[in-house]
């Protein structure tokens, strides 16, 4: 991206962002363009750069409009022009806010409405992030499930079988000592 420099002294860059309503038809949409454009040249503006950002939400309603298109100007002007311009644009029909700003030295101009597509691209929405991060965590339970059963059946097999066998002698003993408690007068049940 172009780094902002004068071409001369006697003029400095500025960065113009307009807003202007949304929805609005094509026509319309043109002629306020090219008015802002008119205002621009007879200023004896030189454009360097444009960024369309296209339609935003609005934090609250301007002239009724809860959505509005912004687009973001860079221009070389004479700062004697300066307030010719930003008179020009505060009753320019169609425009509802206007921003010129002196962008600081070393300034690199970043086209965030190619970043923005690109995002928008990429995003997932809030459920499909919900939804993977849910599958991801049963695939994992899944996986560690199995893990846990590979390493029980290992373990089956290393380990000798003991089979505990009561010999009859230990088998009467035991019944004996049943019996002896269950017939017991004593207990109270």
């Amino acid at each position: 991206m172009p780094k902002l420099q004068p071409s001369s002294e006697d003029v400095r860059v500025y960065e113009v962002a307009v807003l202007y309503p949304f929805p609005i038809n094509q026509k319309e949409e043109k002629n306020i363009l090219d008015e802002i454009d008119t205002i621009f040249k007879e200023a004896d503006a030189k454009l360097i750069e444009s960024d369309k950002w296209g339609n935003r939400g609005l934090a609250y309603n301007i002239e009724g409009y809860n959505e509005g298109n912004f687009i973001i100007y860079y221009y070389e002007i004479d700062p004697l022009k300066i307030k010719e311009i930003d008179e020009a644009l505060r009753i320019l029909p169609g425009a509802l806010r206007h921003l010129i700003v002196k962008p600081p030295k070393g300034y690199e101009v970043v086209k965030f409405s190619k970043d923005y597509q690109e995002w928008i691209s990429n995003r997932e929405t809030e459920s499909e992030r919900r939804t993977r991060e849910k599958e991801e965590k049963i695939k994992k339970q899944v996986a560690d499930k199995a893990k846990r059963q590979v390493k029980r059946t290992e373990n089956e097999k290393k380990a000798p079988v003991k089979k505990s066998e009561a010999t009859p002698l230990e088998e009467k003993k035991l019944s004996e000592q049943l019996d002896k408690i269950i017939s017991d007068d004593e207990l109270d049940l």
